[in-house]
């Protein structure tokens, strides 16, 4: 019967990622960044290597079960640190390299990235609430 749960639980979490906008949109950030990682480092353009599908996947986990769900900071300034060492440093490379080309690439997107990071945490962790009367 737990096993049951388990998957129910899983199930309702990638249906959480998919209607937060803010969690669908970190998603799409690394995506896109793994994607400029992956052309540049291992000349993959049609589709991605094991490796960096790998890394993309591994991602999107840490996206389903993050506590914070709606309310989630960016991972540079979350106070948890929900990946494995070795990944994250996997990670700030692929950031490294994909930061300054995806800001061509994908405008928009790293703009709202970037408004993401400058946004307040509360004293507690979590991401402080936001006016109401602002759109998101």
């Amino acid at each position: 019967m737990p096993v049951l749960d388990r998957t129910a639980n899983a199930a309702e979490r990638r249906r959480s990622l998919d209607t937060s906008p803010r969690r669908s949109r970190e998603l799409r950030t690394i995506v896109a960044m793994v994607s400029v990682y992956c052309r540049g480092n291992h000349r993959r353009h049609a589709e991605l290597c094991s490796g960096c599908v790998e890394l993309t996947e591994y991602a999107r986990k840490r996206l389903e079960r993050c506590p914070f769900q709606d309310r989630k900071p960016t991972c540079a300034t979350c106070p948890i640190h929900c990946y494995q060492p070795r990944i994250r440093e996997q990670v700030r490379a692929v950031m490294r390299y994909s930061g300054p080309r995806l800001l061509w690439r994908h405008p928009i997107l790293m703009l709202r990235h970037w408004l993401d990071e400058r946004k307040p945490l509360s004293p507690f962790g979590t991401v402080a609430p936001e006016r109401s009367g602002t759109a998101g």
